[in-house]
């Protein structure tokens, strides 16, 4: 009797790289028992090129692949559909497709990292990994002796059994069952910039450094201090710019389109971005600052102390999110797409909200200077970023990603400086009210830790991949720092209470938000075994 030959499909949406590099996998480790294709639902009509070159690395065949609509593959019956891209795993299939058995085995798109090109090889490398150790142990399986409902039951858990063991396995095992790689040997993983090992060591080191500048050249600083245009601060404007401009650039506009590939996370990520977080924060500084906190404060100071908590929170990080989104090793595309949004938004919605929100606390809001600040530190470097990035990508993708990772350090130093400059210039205050400090600390707290709890939990209600939970409730958590310390001092002052507060949110921004990265991280097999029981 004819031993049962099985049709695979892998599928991703654009079916240009990981459904690409699946099929020949399964092709090739099948041993003639699996017939594989691949497809997607969106194709974009070619291969990428760094999963041809994966392949060619590890001696897999290169010709005769082609991006496709799963549409014309209709007539072929197929007993397997493996899903590599979380969007794919969230669409809905063509009839034909339905008696499938399904596997959703999500692995982040390698053709979305930017980097040096060993960074870019690594990524390919371990997404080619992932895949081919679960399609080992796919083949593996006795599919002859099992029922169909016991076939479903593997192939969740070939994904769901992926955690340490099989991560050592795929670094260890990927080269040794087919044809070594030429040249060196690539690192499996992208590795983290001594910057982002070392993120809180360099925080503090700005912070101690700060205070001291500001204690030893007072005068220094005021002078600094009072290089304005326009109550617009020069050498902030500039750090700025130097810091949100190359991070900008990194966010590609036209990614807007793939918002629909994760309708789920978005919606979770601009409800606590936009009507949350903003609003939540004017009610726990009316709570705590305006009442709870009120006699331990200066009461001159109050309404400034609010309204530099409601610039904390009116807009959330645009550069800082994509170090957090990959330390929680979350969909860059997703992180990418929403970031991009964002930015979109940002432009429109900032200045009516923070005009909102002041006006509902009873404070004064300069319009002429927020709409300034709003033109100086999002607006035209959103426009140049985009410039540049249109300028690049007309010369193709190689040089735009020479640019971004030569300016890579420009932005990690500027940000580096902004936060000296900052303590520079509030570290007298700081020194001079620690129980402020602590005061004004926790009601940014409770915001960060509620708005990603929040983020979080509704992403799983929702049956949302923890690739995608993971960034959503980090830029829900987030807050543009950088935005609300130079509108503060734009607005009210270096000396401000508003000042004050959003240096304070500086202070505690990368704690906290390190804290909720390894939060998500450890808790990922519990979000995960909702989603199964789901």
């Amino acid at each position: 009797m004819s031993q049962k030959i099985y049709n695979v499909l892998v599928l991703c949406t654009g079916n240009s790289c990981r459904s690409v590099m699946g099929e020949a996998l399964v092709t090739h480790l099948g041993g003639g028992r699996f017939r594989a294709y691949s497809a997607g639902s969106h194709p974009i009509g070619r291969i990428n090129q760094g999963a041809l070159a994966t392949l060619e690395r590890h001696g897999l065949p290169t010709e005769g692949y082609s991006s496709k609509s799963w549409e014309s593959l209709e007539g072929i019956e197929f007993d397997i559909l493996i899903a590599v891209c979380d969007s794919a795993a969230g669409e809905t299939c063509p009839v034909y497709l339905s008696q499938a058995l399904r596997a959703n085995w999500g692995v982040q798109d390698p053709g979305h990292v930017t980097g040096t090109p060993e960074e870019i090889i690594a990524a390919f490398d371990e997404a080619f990994a992932i895949l081919r150790h679960r399609i080992q142990r796919l083949v593996d399986l006795p599919l002859d002796e099992l029922t169909r409902d016991d076939i479903a039951v593997e192939l969740d858990q070939i994904a769901l059994k992926d955690g340490k063991d099989s991560a050592k396995e795929e670094r260890t095992d990927f080269r040794e069952d087919l044809t070594p790689t030429r040249g060196t040997e690539p690192s499996t993983a992208q590795p983290l910039s001594i910057f982002e090992r070392y993120l809180t060591v360099w925080v503090l080191f700005c912070i101690v450094a700060g205070v001291l500048i500001g204690r030893w050249m007072p005068q220094t600083i005021r002078s600094l201090a009072h290089l304005e245009i326009s109550e617009v601060n020069l050498p902030v404007a500039v750090l700025i710019w130097l810091m949100v401009i190359p991070m900008l650039v990194r966010v590609d506009l036209g990614a807007l389109h793939e918002l629909r590939h994760h309708l789920r996370g978005i919606s979770v990520t601009l409800l606590v971005n936009w009507l949350v977080k903003p609003f939540s924060m004017a009610f726990l500084a009316w709570v705590f600052i305006r009442h709870a906190f009120s006699d331990y404060l200066p009461s001159e100071q109050i309404d400034s102390y609010i309204s530099g908590l409601i610039l904390l929170a009116a807009a959330p990080c645009t550069a800082m999110v994509f170090v957090w989104s990959r330390l929680c090793n979350g969909d860059p595309l997703f992180t990418l797409s929403q970031v991009a949004l964002n930015d979109t938004i940002m432009v429109f919605a900032f200045a009516p909200i923070v005009g909102l929100l002041l006006g509902l606390s009873a404070i004064v809001v300069p319009w002429a200077t927020l709409l300034t600040s709003v033109l100086i530190y999002i607006v035209i470097p959103v426009l140049i970023a985009q410039w540049i990035r249109y300028i690049f990508s007309k010369q193709g993708e190689q040089p735009l990603n020479r640019f971004l990772e030569r300016t890579a350090p420009v932005s990690i130093l500027a940000l580096l400086f902004t936060l000296i400059l900052l303590f520079a210039f509030q570290g007298e205050a700081i020194i001079r009210q620690p129980i402020v400090i602590g005061l004004l600390a926790v009601p940014i707290l409770i915001q960060v830790l509620f708005t990603s709890a929040l983020a979080y939990g509704l992403n799983r209600l929702m049956a949302e991949t923890h690739s995608i939970a993971g960034p959503s409730a980090l830029i829900g958590a987030s807050n543009f720092f950088e935005l609300a310390v130079a509108t503060a001092i734009s607005l009210f002052g270096f000396e401000s209470g508003a000042a004050l507060a959003t240096v304070v949110g500086v202070l505690i921004e990368v704690p906290l938000m390190l804290l909720v990265v390894n939060w998500v991280t450890a808790t990922k097999s519990w979000y995960e075994r909702g989603l199964h029981t789901q």
